[in-house]
């Protein structure tokens, strides 16, 4: 259920009275009052809706309670993972589900299948972390991989940096157990034909989903094929493509991104990635960042591990801020920069997949200033550049603030050269140019940027 299923306000006395209905049956928090409410009403988007209350579940079985007597009372639902979404996706007038507290266990490790089973609250660092010992790890990593939940992830087909090696959220999911508004609970994933046959013939809700879905499939596939964008990070909307034939009838792809729309994801099977042993970062000069976004398809064809971009706007802001002053006292002439990294088993491998993708750029009309780092320490220190983006852009001292409105917005990589300038030129247009910025920078591998702009929210 969804808030335009929603009456346009529920009444205080039947709130109360589900609020009593929670705190009965319900093992967790429940939190409906005015400070609980306020602190649940933004996350880091410009957006504040201020929800009807707040579940903390202890279990996922406590959250399924929660499910069955917010719909009992006819009470909107939305899940909530880490809080860091910016565009609003943790925000509505509904009842706040936040698995970040206590639903956030690591079920089962399967290290042979490289797979292991976990609740939604779990922060994507503290997996990695237990996961160490197996060599394994889940492979997208956003830039708040600090805070953000597996289940915030899933809602919105997370990236990060590391999409280049290993994909979006959608590409590392084996599959997900959901749970219906109406009370329906399965487990869903790829789907071959046997599988489907057997699931088809039944006369529950489940089947009723899946001969739906399919139907959906089969008349609309080659519109699909057709429409949607071919692009690397094509993360808004439903994953209808995710159904088609070719993709294998894959429903836990369809879901993920559905931003809490659907389902509200109680586990996840996921799909790991054998962690890269050795690292070496190239960090390319050009003289702006549109001629840097330029070089980026001949670099993507030598498969880094990563390849982000940041202008010389970002970096003036962490000089403001006194950011990281050892990492940009190590980057190369330039005001548009690449940072280009590639793994191995060795840095000697590593190191040579890098320098072939440097002989191959200087044969072309590309030639960047070079910086090369195989020493972990100095790496991280210009890593901190890039991950310092969010953060370095926001509330800068003697500037407008910035605020998110453009952020994530993606094309194909041999068009993102032209896109920057065009975006600069609408900066200029409308009056957000200066000699400060805005911003730009990002995932520039998959043709991603992040900008924050000085619109006047306050007037």
């Amino acid at each position: 259920m969804t808030l335009l299923d929603a009456p346009d306000r529920i009444p205080d006395a039947d709130l109360e009275r589900a609020r009593h209905a929670l705190e009965e049956y319900v093992d967790g928090e429940v939190r409906f009052d005015a400070g609980s409410r306020a602190a649940y009403a933004t996350d880091a988007s410009n957006f504040r809706q201020v929800p009807l209350g707040v579940v903390v579940p202890r279990t996922i079985e406590a959250a399924v309670e929660a499910v069955r007597i917010c719909r009992e009372h006819g009470l909107p639902l939305v899940s909530r993972g880490g809080g860091t979404s910016l565009a609003g996706q943790c925000t509505n007038a509904a009842v706040v589900l936040d698995f970040s507290k206590y639903c956030h266990r690591v079920v089962s490790v399967d290290a042979e299948r490289r797979r292991c089973v976990v609740e939604p609250g779990i922060v994507l660092d503290d997996l990695n972390r237990q996961l160490a010992s197996t060599g394994l790890r889940f492979g997208p990593e956003p830039a708040t991989h600090q805070n953000c939940t597996l289940g915030g992830m899933i809602g919105n087909n997370s990236c990060g940096a590391t999409a280049q090696r290993t994909g979006k959220v959608v590409d590392n999911i084996a599959s997900l157990d959901v749970l219906l508004y109406d009370g329906t609970r399965f487990t869903c994933g790829p789907t071959d034909d046997a599988a489907y046959a057997e699931i088809a013939r039944g006369d529950d809700r489940r089947a009723e989903i899946h001969r739906a879905l399919r139907g959906l499939r089969d008349a609309h596939a080659d519109l699909v094929r057709e429409r949607y964008p071919d692009i690397p990070r094509r993360v808004s909307g439903y994953n209808l493509d995710s159904l088609l034939p070719e993709h294998g009838f894959d429903l836990a792809g369809m879901l993920v991104g559905s931003e809490a729309t659907l389902v509200t994801v109680l586990h996840a099977e996921l799909e790991l990635v054998p962690v890269v042993k050795e690292r070496t970062l190239v960090v390319l000069g050009f003289r702006d960042i549109a001629t840097a976004a330029d070089a980026v398809p001949p670099i993507v064809e030598h498969e880094p591990i990563a390849l982000e971009g940041v202008d010389r706007y970002l970096v003036r802001d962490e000089q403001i801020k006194g950011m990281n002053p050892q990492g940009l006292d190590e980057l190369p002439e330039g005001t548009g920069f690449l940072m280009v990294q590639f793994g191995g088993d060795t840095v000697e491998e590593a190191d040579r997949r890098a320098h072939a993708m440097l002989d191959a750029l200087g044969e072309t009309q590309h030639s960047p200033e070079v910086v090369f780092f195989d020493d972990p320490d100095r790496e991280h220190e210009l890593w901190q550049v890039r991950e310092a983006g969010l953060g370095a852009t926001a509330h800068v001292p003697h500037k407008p603030d910035t605020f998110e409105g453009w952020e994530d917005s993606a094309v194909p990589v041999e068009r993102l050269g032209d896109y920057l300038r065009d975006l600069r030129g609408l900066y200029e247009e409308f009056g957000y140019a200066s000699d400060t910025g805005p911003a730009l920078y990002g995932h520039f591998g998959q043709g991603c940027v992040h900008t924050r702009i000085p619109f006047d929210l306050y007037s």
